[in-house]
């Protein structure tokens, strides 16, 4: 597993559990140090080990656990850059929703080895959409559920979602957008703020 992804894990549990939480994971799962580096690479079971425990801790459900590390990903001030690079599919909804099939290209031009799942995206009648998601690993789906749950707030859209496993790492998300303009999305500006 890419080193990038364990690392989104062991910062979603620092920065929303605490450190000495992270510190019983890293020992309970046989982590060598304190943490993941971003740029390498480690054994699958390592990671599972490490998803395990920290469920087992929090007494989380994997599939609760995991939609919660994607709320995460695009909700938490210290990974405020990768909300960024989402609202840059498009100014509402739906139009991130017909982006999400080329963010899989978009994350290899930042780091060129990380491989993110196969998402696609079928538009249906009636503001009704289903976003295939494919991936070795189990449980991506559920991390682009907490990612779409987030973002629909984002967009100040009211939306309905649900997912079903078709087989372990083929999930199918369904996606209704109830009204666009539900409630009044948090700002976002092109620049960065500087300062």
């Amino acid at each position: 597993m890419h080193g990038l992804i364990n690392r989104a894990i062991q910062c979603f549990v620092r920065d929303t559990y605490g450190a000495e939480l992270w510190l019983d994971v890293t020992r309970q799962a046989r982590l060598d140090g304190q943490g993941f580096e971003a740029m390498l690479y480690y054994d699958d079971a390592l990671t599972e080990r490490v998803l395990n425990r920290v469920g087992a801790l929090l007494a989380k459900e994997r599939e609760a656990l995991l939609e919660d590390i994607g709320i995460y990903l695009v909700s938490h001030p210290n990974v405020e850059a990768l909300r960024r690079l989402l609202r840059f599919g498009g100014v509402s909804f739906v139009e991130f929703l017909h982006s999400l099939d080329d963010l899989p290209d978009r994350a290899r031009l930042a780091v060129s080895d990380l491989e993110l799942p196969r998402l696609e995206l079928h538009e249906c009648p009636s503001n009704c959409f289903r976003l295939f998601c494919q991936s070795p690993y189990v449980g991506y789906g559920h991390v682009m559920l907490g990612v779409l749950r987030t973002m629909a707030d984002d967009y100040g859209a009211l939306v309905f979602l649900d997912i079903h496993s078709r087989a372990p790492g083929d999930d199918v998300i369904e996606i209704t957008v109830i009204e666009m303009a539900f409630a009044e999305g948090r700002s976002f500006d092109l620049g960065a703020g500087v300062g």
